[in-house]
């Protein structure tokens, strides 16, 4: 595939075969042989889009569940600043039992940007300072 540009999409699907490779259990010569069976292709590197998807959709069927542990949660933590404060947001929702989408709602409303992931740090300051007076308001803080 050189020369060609890789889409994310494509890295998250081979990801996730290899992600229920590991959870079922399989070894290299069974894995191998499903991708042969299912795709015709000896490695993941080499199926094209349909073939992902027949063999996830294999998989699935065999027993893979795919696991999120926190839907929402942000993925570009660029810097320790921000990493401590999507930290401290992150707890602040799970005390107040809220998903990770009442907090990118929050930067809708305050910032008007579509999530988290595009907020500056002054403005997270400020979604934590808000769900601080929103704990103090509710009785979950001193």
């Amino acid at each position: 595939m050189s020369g060609k540009r890789q889409y994310p999409t494509r890295n998250a699907e081979l990801a996730k075969i290899h992600i229920a490779k590991k959870q079922l259990g399989m070894d290299e010569d069974t894995y191998r042989d499903m991708l042969f069976a299912i795709a015709r292709v000896r490695s993941a590197k080499d199926l094209d889009h349909a073939g992902r998807h027949k063999v996830l959709d294999h998989l699935r069927a065999v027993g893979f569940k795919a696991k999120h542990s926190y839907p929402g949660r942000p993925h570009n933590i660029n810097s320790a600043e921000r990493g401590r404060l999507l930290k401290k947001i992150e707890a602040q929702l799970a005390e107040a039992k809220r998903p990770w989408n009442y907090a990118h709602a929050m930067a809708r409303h305050m910032f008007r940007v579509d999530k988290l992931e595009f907020c500056q740090p002054d403005q997270l300051h400020r979604i934590v300072a808000a769900l601080a007076y929103d704990a103090r308001r509710h009785g979950r803080e001193k």
